[in-house]
């Protein structure tokens, strides 16, 4: 099973233009150049806030099976502009006859949440090793929170019971989230998960971190012929991508989490990095969101070993692999959805 890793470009320049050149990409602000680069390797374009794209470049990133993604100047999804839908009918009518079939959305359901468990689990793990003895209190009670919980789903069928699971490990995390942090904590503290809008300065750079994953899931389900808004542990709702959703679960610890954690510890962020709103909301500044997009470009890059395709690829590449398993599964091809696994 082979994949191509393709790049995304991000434009976060507010009141930026990108258009067509020729076979290149160019982006202009206030009269100059900012960047003029190869359509060859570019997979999709993300823009953010007042960002300005000509339909000569839609056309061309349509026509060649190319998305473009809309966020908003907090990161929050608004549109995506593509072409033609790619994959067959079959499989997406072997997707909706499963969303119908309570033992395969239960099994589907239990694997989305087990490897986000496994996940979430190895990085409290991982963090437990080096902390002192405060910070290990505080992680080891979620850690075996979450091994309980492991037990509890294995074999589960009810698809309620599995969203209660899920629900109850994600306030197990978020919890603990604090222990996790080595520096900057005053300025990080985290009081539970908010969102719309997030309330301090760790919820707004998960928010945007998962916005990006977000992004990248609903891609490499798009690009198997797979319908993002079709799931199966999330409810499905009009308007809502519940299939990315899904495939997001097992890769929010690592991609998300994970990074988010990296970045305060290494000071990478700091305060100065988040503006407030009125109302209470906390934004990333533009120059935060520079500094978390080079950040997250630069941990997709990085290899990490996949269980069953034995051999390391490019952690950018896991989604569009995971998400080419989970149309074998829904084919019929294997039985089970193998959940992606970090080391």
């Amino acid at each position: 099973m082979t994949a191509e890793y393709l790049n995304t470009l991000y434009v976060t320049r507010d009141a930026a233009s990108v258009r067509l050149d020729h076979d290149t990409l160019r982006v202009d602000a206030e009269g100059d150049c900012l960047l003029h680069m190869p359509l060859l390797h570019l997979g999709s374009l993300v823009v953010f806030g007042n960002v300005y794209v000509t339909p000569a470049l839609m056309r061309r990133f349509a026509g060649e099976g190319r998305s473009i993604v809309y966020l908003t100047r907090s990161g929050r999804f608004a549109a995506r502009v593509e072409g033609p839908v790619n994959g067959n009918v079959l499989l997406r009518q072997s997707q909706y006859r499963a969303v119908d079939d309570v033992v395969m959305t239960a099994a589907l359901a239990r694997s989305f949440v087990a490897g986000k468990i496994q996940n979430s689990r190895s990085l409290l793990q991982r963090s437990s090793r080096d902390a002192d003895s405060k910070r290990r209190r505080l992680l080891g009670p979620a850690i075996d929170a979450l091994a309980d919980a492991l037990c509890r789903l294995d074999g589960c069928h009810e698809l309620d019971v599995i969203r209660g699971i899920e629900g109850e490990c994600a306030r197990r995390v978020f919890g603990a989230f604090g222990a996790l942090l080595t520096q900057q904590r005053a300025d990080f503290e985290m009081v539970g998960r908010s969102r719309r809008p997030p309330r301090d300065r760790t919820n707004a750079l998960l928010s945007f971190l998962y916005a990006l994953l977000a992004s990248d899931c609903s891609a490499a389900l798009e690009a198997v012929g797979l319908d993002p808004q079709a799931g199966y542990l999330h409810a499905l709702r009009p308007g809502r991508p519940a299939l990315t959703l899904d495939l997001m679960e097992e890769l929010r610890p690592i991609l998300g989490d994970r990074l988010a954690v990296t970045l305060v510890n290494r000071c990478q962020l700091g305060p100065g990095d988040f503006s407030a709103r009125p109302g209470g909301a906390v934004w990333l500044s533009d120059e935060g969101r520079k500094k978390v997009l080079v950040a997250y470009q630069t941990r997709k890059a990085d290899e990490v070993a996949h269980r069953l395709l034995k051999r390391k690829v490019p952690l950018g590449l896991v989604p569009h692999l995971q998400a080419r398993l989970l149309a074998r599964v829904l084919r019929g091809d294997i039985e089970a959805y193998p959940a992606f696994r970090m080391e």
